[in-house]
């Protein structure tokens, strides 16, 4: 599905003063996200917002946001980056990039792999590996989906699809090689060691775990009767 102008939903953010990495973990103490509007020839921001709120607004909007800074006119960005703490999953700061709804971006977005179960190597029991987790796209604000899907249904076993068969939605184009990025691949599952090798094993071996001929550990047959006599 593909954000629009007027899908887009509005954020409201407090400016901040630039202070340093102290003041970003006293915000974060306080429930607020540190974050940067950068971007459309004006010149950077420092904004903080309520940490729940940036949550539920990011979980119902599509890519495009209308943020308003201290009460100003509401202006569409593009969530550039938003990173998350490593063991909360909490977000940490949040980059926002201002957009012309008229002028096509450079941006990525996710790619959704559907029908996987119903891919025939998957119900052979082979293995579907995803390869691209993002893709790189050209589009105008207004046409960038929340993601790509990409129907796995008809691969094979040992198949392999490409970007060459994915088609991009309206108003989307690919930027990344078509031949040479690998969206997805079914592979055959491990192969267990096959009887040969264990009855191999077991001779060498010994079925307690011991070596099955005794000159293995540098004795003579003499020997080991010796050894075994005075034991």
């Amino acid at each position: 599905m593909a954000a629009s102008a007027d899908s887009s939903a509005q954020l409201d953010l407090a400016s901040r003063a630039a202070e340093g990495s102290r003041s970003a973990r006293r915000l974060r103490r306080t429930g607020r996200v540190p974050g940067i509007i950068y971007g459309g020839g004006a010149e950077p921001e420092l904004f903080a917002v309520d940490a729940r709120i940036l949550r539920n607004t990011l979980a119902r909007s599509g890519a495009i946001l209308e943020v308003s800074v201290d009460g100003a006119a509401a202006a569409p960005v593009l969530v550039k980056d938003l990173q998350r703490h490593p063991v909360r999953g909490e977000a940490v700061h949040v980059d926002l990039l201002r957009v012309d709804m008229k002028v096509a971006i450079h941006t990525t977005v996710t790619l959704e792999l559907v029908g996987a179960d119903h891919a025939p190597g998957v119900v052979e029991g082979g293995v579907l590996s995803q390869s691209a987790v993002e893709l790189n796209i050209e589009a105008l604000p207004g046409d960038i989906p929340d993601s790509i899907q990409f129907d796995v249904s008809g691969l094979e076993m040992n198949a392999t699809a490409t970007l060459a068969e994915l088609t991009a939605p309206a108003g989307v184009t690919l930027l990344d090689d078509p031949d040479e990025t690998v969206l997805a691949t079914v592979t055959p599952p491990t192969q267990e060691p096959v009887e040969d090798e264990i009855e191999t094993e077991t001779e060498l071996v010994g079925a307690d775990g011991e070596a099955a001929d005794a000159q293995a550990g540098g004795d003579t047959g003499e020997e080991a009767a010796q050894s075994a006599s005075s034991g």
